[in-house]
């Protein structure tokens, strides 16, 4: 199962799920909705009253205010007289005004819930009978009259939602009969190349330093991350600036263990140890166990257990030195349970943001054991190449690089290309999406069925809220991308039949039923099952994070890369390491989801060829070259000056 969770959560709704996925990021949530205020909430100003007292104070002056010219009394009496008389008129005509709209929105919204209206809102004087037509005739006019005024009512009002009912045989009928016959066809360049130029003018340069080491003398921080292992990565680096920020001494993280992901891996099992403490020590100070004299403290009982229903989401450096840092000077220990993606992108000082990207491009290698067989899923994938990709000595190490190399291939040997396509289609972020895949009452009950044993807290919003519809969250491109719906992206926007695809994840929703849509489009699809042997995986059994590890190389390592989901965790790790050693060569296919959803309801009557070029335009409108938004995750999106230079 892949291990992905959002990393770009902003403000909190009672609707989890649209808002976790329009801020970047959905998929399952371990932690329960914080529905209360929390020992570190503070009790919010009443601006509502703010306002309106300062528009009285305004109209009325200041009662306070001392007119000492008794001569001007009678005048600035008067000026006031005349303001209060237009701040009155002036609020009467707003709360009119509002209420107007609020009134005649409502009009509408019933409206459209009845899906066009019975009656016409001008109705024309009935016509008189014609005496001419026979009873039957009179019959199939008044019909026909009422359909074409319904019509008329309809196209006004806009046109009704369309129903996704799961399948797209038509289509998948086209991209079959195109895939065919254009076997011997060249594809598109763009498939296998970045776009534009001004990628190449990105350089990595987190390693740089401005800064000295913390002595870490305030005491002393441990972390438990939550998640899979691509959440607790970022968990991992979080926790590293927020060491740096208190001045604190970090205690190597611990990896908590889920239900959802099964996996007892710990942080020494998936990262080297070594030479994480040794490459950040000139930015902090790394143990790895507390001193003996903190070990048997209850944290929890001198309220050091710090939990991430504690810290809101995204919480400011601010918080941190208001909350954390008194108590960790207090206790000497602060435990962070579950946490996650709790530190916010935006503000923050630019050398701690560089501290985040150091941490994750550079401080967090994987152990020998895992770069070594990384190595030899990329060597197989490619065919037994004679190049090296710039990611190579990054992902699996200097010395297990140069294995991926075949030192019998000549140099006119030329490696497969390979395609990595990221299907975020497993149980988890099926049933914590809401969404409909086409399966009727038996997928229904299912994943509520599972809603309610690994996400307790969502089942209970969706019998206590007004949910959004499952045809909402499609055509709002809230929905990850199915199997059928992946494979006819791929083939609309031009790759060969004969391409390798590489799958990452496992256990897809659905099984092997649900991926034969992909199967027989592109037959040399693989996955890590079937290019590593059985005894080559033996070592990773029962370890759904590290086998997620070996998905994470695959996709980076690859000659294009597709994400399916752009809230998916692993998708925005892969995609910010293929930006940042990429040397703008690493092309990421990112489609936008609202409008493809809305390519594929037209499924009953597009043409393939209108089909193909949508398809292409909405991808090709996602290649651009984009320096990091205000506020987005640097992980993700490390064209930045923190992170990494640009060179004309």
């Amino acid at each position: 199962m892949s291990q992905e969770r959002p990393d770009e959560e902003k403000p909190e709704t009672c609707d989890v799920r649209v808002q976790d996925r329009i801020q970047g990021v959905a998929s399952p949530v371990q932690s329960p909705n914080r529905l209360g205020p929390t020992r570190f909430s503070e009790v919010a100003r009443d601006t509502g009253s703010d306002f309106i007292g300062s528009i009285l104070s305004w109209i009325n002056g200041d009662p306070n205010r001392n007119v000492k010219n008794p001569v001007k009394r009678g005048k600035r009496k008067r000026i006031r007289t005349a303001k209060t008389a237009v701040g009155v008129i002036a609020l009467v005509g707003f709360f009119i005004f509002v209420n107007w709209f609020m009134l005649s929105q409502l009009h509408e919204g019933r409206a459209w819930l009845r899906r066009g209206f019975s009656k016409n809102r001008n109705p024309k004087p009935n016509p008189k009978p014609n005496p001419d037509l026979s009873p039957s005739t009179k019959r199939v006019s008044v019909k026909v009259s009422a359909a074409s005024v319904q019509h008329v009512e309809k196209k006004k009002m806009g046109k009704p939602k369309k129903k996704y009912n799961g399948t797209y045989g038509r289509l998948l009928a086209y991209a079959a009969h195109a895939l065919a016959e254009g076997q011997n066809k060249i594809e598109p360049k763009e498939l296998w190349r970045e776009p534009k130029d001004q990628a190449l003018a990105w350089k990595p340069c987190a390693d740089q330093r401005s800064w000295k080491p913390n002595d870490g003398k305030n005491g002393y921080i441990m972390v438990t991350a939550n998640g899979g292992i691509n959440q607790q990565r970022v968990a991992v680096c979080n926790i590293v600036v927020i060491a740096r920020l208190l001045n604190a001494t970090l205690v190597v993280p611990k990896f908590m263990f889920s239900d959802v992901w099964t996996d007892s891996s710990q942080f020494e099992d998936i990262y080297q140890v070594e030479h994480f403490i040794k490459y950040l020590s000139p930015d902090i100070r790394i143990v790895k166990n507390l001193p003996k004299e903190l070990q048997s403290l209850d944290l929890e009982a001198i309220g050091s257990l710090v939990t991430d229903i504690d810290v809101m989401k995204e919480a400011k450096p601010g918080f941190y030195m208001k909350h954390i840092l008194p108590l960790l000077l207090k206790n000497r220990v602060v435990h962070f349970f579950g946490f996650g993606n709790r530190l916010a992108f935006d503000p923050i000082p630019f050398e701690l943001q560089r501290l985040r990207c150091r941490c994750n491009f550079h401080a967090l290698n994987y152990v020998p054991k895992i770069q070594e067989t990384g190595a030899i899923l990329v060597r197989r994938l490619r065919d037994s190449g004679s190049h090296l990709a710039p990611v190579d000595p990054y992902l699996v190490g200097p010395k297990f690089a140069s294995f991926i190399l075949d030192k019998k291939a000549g140099p006119l040997h030329k490696a497969s290309k390979y395609l990595a396509l990221h299907l975020r289609f497993e149980i988890d972020m099926v049933a914590h999406s809401l969404c409909y895949f086409g399966g009727g009452d038996a997928e229904k009950t299912e994943l509520s069925a599972y809603r309610e044993k690994h996400f307790p807290t969502l089942a209970n919003l969706t019998k206590t809220k007004k949910m959004p519809s499952p045809e909402d969250l499609r055509t709002e491109g809230l929905c990850p991308l199915s199997p059928e719906e992946a494979v006819l992206m791929l083939a609309g926007l031009g790759f060969s039949r004969k391409t390798r695809v590489f799958v990452a994840g496992a256990n897809i929703y659905g099984g092997t039923k649900r991926l034969a849509a992909l199967t027989s489009l592109y037959p040399n699809l693989v996955t890590k099952e079937n290019v590593l042997s059985e005894t080559e995986l033996e070592p990773f059994k029962n370890h759904s994070s590290q086998l997620a590890v070996l998905d994470f190389i695959a996709c980076a390592a690859s000659d294009a890369f597709a994400m399916t989901d752009s809230g998916s965790q692993l998708s925005s790790l892969v995609s910010g390491y293929r930006i940042y050693y990429g040397a703008g060569k690493m092309p990421t296919i990112r489609p936008n989801k609202r409008r493809f959803s809305d390519i594929l309801l037209k499924n009953n009557t597009i043409e393939w060829k209108v089909f193909e070029q949508r398809v292409r335009k909405n991808v090709r409108q996602t290649k651009h070259v984009l320096v990091r938004p205000t506020g987005r995750s640097v992980y993700r999106y490390p064209r930045c000056k923190e992170c990494m230079c640009y060179e004309d």
